[in-house]
């Protein structure tokens, strides 16, 4: 004779009932949208995309002084000092900082006030006093000579992944990436019109489109990277787009839903 069954105990009556309830709340809860993957251009088109800017930056690109140069310490001050100042400020800035700062022994050597004092006008005098820093940084434990490698680069005080691939590409002709707001800008509207770049998720995949664009060859990545920056400062400008003039207005996914809205509406 088999022993019958205890009935269950109310707690357990409680607990299951709790535990039904939870699930069947887990089944009718709306899914959390999942955000896809950007879809990278294809090779032919990102190939296209960096012909198009590179001729068009030999033609418009403006003569400023740090494109004339492979110094990777004066790229850096020019690159710091651009951060959140107009171009126009950060010339004659430029010439007298580094009249005062030749080399970065000069400037690892200086009092931090002179530093700031040479800085004054320019405002976020954070960008000098991690300037001060990191050149003391490099002529301590080196021989003042900045690294090549843009994840050396971020190591340093004051480097973002932003500087980081500038001074790599700018002064050393290293293939890096980088994506400054005109960057971002100009990839959002060409090849992601969804992203919007002042979210951190949609940056990281505008980074991964800025990689996926850029040439093989260091020294011509050094051209696409200055082109698409000065294409975001002078045509694909925040406030006005100007498409006539744009480069690669055919390959634009922005341009391309606008030129189809207009013919839909005749």
């Amino acid at each position: 004779m088999t022993a019958r069954k205890k009935p269950p105990s109310a707690k357990q009556v409680a607990t299951k009932a709790a535990s039904t309830v939870a699930t069947k709340h887990r089944a009718t809860r709306p899914k959390r949208a999942t955000q896809r993957a950007v879809t990278l251009p294809p090779p032919a088109v990102a190939r296209d995309f960096s012909r198009r800017l590179r001729t068009w930056f030999r033609r418009h690109g403006r003569d400023l002084p740090w494109r004339r140069t492979r110094d990777p310490y004066r790229i850096l001050v020019s690159e710091l000092m651009l951060q959140q100042t107009q171009v126009s400020r950060v010339v004659d800035f430029y010439h007298r900082f580094l009249d005062r700062f030749p080399t970065i022994h000069h400037l690892a050597e200086s009092p931090q006030e002179h530093v700031l004092e040479a800085w004054a006008g320019l405002g976020y005098y954070a960008r000098a006093r991690n300037l001060h820093a990191l050149a003391r940084h490099v002529t301590r434990d080196g021989d003042g000579a900045l690294p090549c490698d843009p994840g050396e680069l971020r190591a340093l005080p004051g480097v973002g992944a932003y500087t980081a691939g500038a001074v790599a590409s700018f002064a050393f002709e290293a293939r890096a990436e980088l994506v400054d707001t005109n960057v971002a800008r100009v990839l959002a509207r060409v090849f992601a019109p969804r992203r919007n770049p002042k979210r951190p998720r949609d940056l990281a995949q505008l980074w991964r489109i800025a990689e996926a664009v850029l040439p093989a060859r260091g020294n011509t990545a050094w051209t696409h990277n200055q082109a698409i920056m000065e294409l975001g400062a002078l045509v694909c400008t925040a406030r006005v787009r100007h498409c006539a003039r744009c480069p690669v207005q055919r390959v634009c996914a922005t341009r391309q839903a606008e030129r189809a809205a207009e013919t839909a509406a005749r």
